[in-house]
């Protein structure tokens, strides 16, 4: 296999941030009675993150 580049995997970890990000927001203004809830599963996603 060949090896990554890491500009590579930055490229990939800054397309995963924004689109997290625009999900985010997308929710918050389309359903914000459920943003009391998103604090904590955002809790509880990056948790699983900083675990890797």
């Amino acid at each position: 296999m060949p090896q990554m580049s890491p500009l590579f995997w930055l490229n990939l970890f800054m397309f995963f941030i924004l689109g997290f990000l625009m999900f985010s927001i997308i929710n918050y203004f389309m359903y914000p009675s459920k943003m009391k809830e998103t604090p904590t599963l955002t809790a509880k996603l990056m948790q699983k993150i900083w675990k890797w």
